[in-house]
């Protein structure tokens, strides 16, 4: 056994290996030593290998997601090794092998995810100066790639804030980010390997139509992006179903300084609030968080697209509520979706997958009064054709989620295909896990019911050999009962043992009485306890149908999740400007900032009293020139302008009594500095550094 494990240990040196044995998971030597000190879990010994203990520690098979979501948070990858071969047949070890790496950039499990943020696993080649980066959702299926310089890169991370980051052997990296780093051969990032493999991927001749064929390093990080996703989950992708190039010049840019200052999504001590987003983040779904999370790092410069939303946003303003109410049921359509396609779905997630197609007409027509055309595009995006649709890969070249357009069948969810398989196949309150059984319907399968009904009619058979046996023996007190370790049997006591017909055969025997079994028992003892083992079999084949079913579903699950996501966000948008006093901006083609009583939405929220400022800049004011005593406020009334602008260009509404704003392409803040040891660099360095790159851009 030891060999066998120390063979596919071997294979991934790199990360812990969860190694199956009957009901844990059990990790060996170095592992075992590491995974009891961040576990927290018992560290034994037993016997030797090579003359030295063999250390051991374990975890539940059972339990093993709560030890994985710690782990992943710290940052480490674990090799997950399963029994394949049947223990009843096997001549020695059982054979086993790894089914599936878990690491921090692509975990999709929901237990080991965090709900209200993406976890993106990107790839970066550097040559030349210039920097390739591909980053990927496994959770959502969204794939990005773009080129840049490696000045910008620091500015990047801090975007993005990937979970895992991949690159090669002799990647000088200076990444202030904390994430998880994993060192890949030079081999994987090979040019026409990647070209091979991305139009594999997308079934596509070339990559022209993603805008993207004159990429070089972007390709050969995007391959091996790639093929690491592949690797860790060992299947197909299919949820992968096309390649975005992102744009920089699409966004108003920030760099990280300012992304830090301005306290967007994590405060300067790097707590969650308060912040931002967790003043805004009313999101009636975890869709919805996460896609507020991802616009407020990424706000638009096309004025047509924030004229739709602020347009949309206005429409929303009576029926915010309504709309939240019909989306608060809704389920993580998105994630569950990803788990589909990588077959790791579990019961509950596709009956509350039922259950949200089943409420979307609601929201459809309580939508129907608005006549934004942003909203009933995206309305009519919740409506799924009959039949599934072949869906070719995206030519998309720019970094937002792909548009969401109208179904071209007419007909409702309701009478959809896919709600119909669901409502047929499922339970209405399936088991959590498969093993356990309960999850397909009755009625859905002839077999399946056949065996249900064997286990379910086994207590009237044995009333009723009970009332058989006591007639025939004239023993009153006999009994026909079960238990888990010796099955069934009949118990008579000692004062009546003598009594008991001959066919009887001794099966245990207690102090008081004495346990048999009968031919006619014996019989239906096997075919009751291997109904249920059959029953279970019969359930995972019929579950795994249903999983092939779904796929071809794919496309459109993911076309109503953006959907959802981006009315939830839409509508947040409408309640937060109604609470918290805010006002439509407007945009104009003069080079101004025009602000009338402006506020700081974040510190208003932790104060008593907020005092508004005015804002006028324009070619003939350029510059302000801020005096004042600590603690009077300039910095607050800084951040506030770039705030009121950051805003405007996600779509929202914005804290002032009015705000007219000229054309914005990159917002920079510098609040004050600290020393950065790691570096080297002094306070008063860190100030200069940042001030030059305002200068420079």
């Amino acid at each position: 056994m030891m060999q066998q494990y120390l063979r596919i240990k071997a294979q991934h040196p790199d990360m812990l290996l969860f190694y199956r044995m009957g009901d844990f998971y059990e990790l060996f030597h170095e592992d075992a030593a590491r995974a009891a000190k961040l576990l927290d879990i018992t560290l034994t010994q037993r016997g030797a290998s090579n003359g030295q203990p063999i250390k051991m520690a374990g975890v539940p098979y059972h339990a093993a997601e709560q030890y994985l979501a710690r782990l992943v948070r710290l940052g480490e990858s674990v090799a997950i090794c399963e029994q394949i071969g049947d223990p009843a047949t096997s001549k020695g070890p059982v054979e086993r092998k790894v089914v599936r790496i878990v690491t921090p950039g692509t975990v999709t499990d929901s237990a080991l995810l965090e709900e209200k943020r993406d976890n993106l696993l990107l790839a970066l080649h550097q040559r030349s100066g210039k920097v390739g980066l591909a980053w990927m959702n496994l959770a959502s299926g969204q794939f990005f790639v773009c080129e840049t310089s490696a000045g910008d890169l620091p500015a990047e991370l801090e975007r993005l804030q990937p979970s895992e980051i991949l690159h090669t052997e002799n990647a000088s990296l200076q990444a202030s980010i904390h994430t998880a780093f994993k060192t890949l051969p030079d081999w994987h990032f090979e040019l026409e390997t990647a070209r091979r493999a991305l139009c594999q991927q997308f079934a596509t001749l070339d990559l022209a139509g993603f805008g993207c064929d004159d990429f070089t390093v972007g390709l050969e990080a995007a391959g091996a992006l790639l093929g690491y996703a592949k690797l860790t989950q060992g299947q197909a992708i299919s949820h992968i179903r096309s390649m975005q190039v992102y744009s920089a010049d699409r966004y108003v840019r920030m760099d990280a300084a300012t992304r830090r200052n301005l306290e967007i999504t994590q405060t300067l001590r790097g707590e969650p609030a308060p912040t931002l987003l967790s003043l805004l983040d009313t999101c009636a779904t975890n869709m919805g968080s996460r896609l507020l999370h991802h616009w407020l790092h990424h706000p638009l410069r096309d004025r047509a697209t924030l004229r739709a939303r602020l347009d949309a946003v206005e429409q929303l303003n009576d029926l915010h509520n309504k709309a939240h109410d019909h989306l608060k049921p809704c389920v993580d359509v998105e994630r569950i979706t990803a788990r589909i396609a990588l077959r790791s779905a579990r019961p509950r997630d596709l009956s509350g997958l039922r259950d949200t197609l089943l409420t979307l007409p609601q929201l459809h027509a309580a939508l129907a009064a608005c006549d934004s055309s942003l909203i009933r595009t995206l309305a009519d995006a919740l409506h799924l054709p009959v039949r599934p649709e072949h869906v070719e890969g995206s030519s998309r070249s720019d970094g937002e989620p792909e548009n969401i357009q109208a179904s071209t069948g007419s007909a409702r969810t309701e009478g959809n295909e896919l709600v119909a398989i669901l409502q047929r196949s499922l339970r209405a309150e399936p088991s959590s896990v498969l093993r356990e059984g309960g999850v397909i319907a009755d009625g859905f399968d002839a077999e399946l019911d056949e065996l249900r009904g064997i286990q379910t009619n086994c207590g009237d058979f044995l009333l009723a050999l009970e009332a058989r046996e006591r007639a025939r023996s004239g023993i009153a007190t006999l009994k026909v009962e079960y238990n888990r370790v010796h099955g069934f049997y009949i118990e008579v006591t000692h004062a009546q043992s003598a009594n008991v017909p001959d066919d009887y055969r001794r099966r245990q025997t207690l102090k008081n009485a004495e346990r048999y079994i009968t031919p006619e028992l014996k019989t239906f003892e096997d075919k009751a306890l291997s109904a249920n083992e059959r029953a279970l079999a019969r359930e995972k084949f019929l579950y795994e149908q249903l999983l092939d079913q779904l796929a071809p579903f794919i496309p459109q699950l993911q076309r109503i999740a953006a959907a959802i996501a981006e009315l939830d966000v839409l509508a947040t948008f409408a309640e937060r400007a109604a609470t918290l006093n805010f006002s439509a901006p407007q945009f104009s083609d003069n080079a101004q900032i025009s602000i009338i009583q402006g506020r700081h939405p974040v510190v208003e929220a932790q104060v008593d009293r907020f005092t508004p400022n005015d804002t006028t800049l324009n070619d003939a004011r350029r510059t302000l020139l801020i005096t004042g005593p600590n603690m009077g406020g300039k910095s607050t009334y800084m951040r506030q302008v770039a705030i009121i602008a950051l805003l405007a260009h996600v779509g929202c509404f914005v804290p002032a009594q009015q705000a007219v704003l000229g054309e914005i392409d990159q917002i920079f803040t510098r609040i004050g500095a600290s020393d950065d040891l790691a570096s080297g660099r002094s306070t008063f360095m860190v100030e200069m550094t940042e001030a030059a790159n305002i200068l420079h851009n």
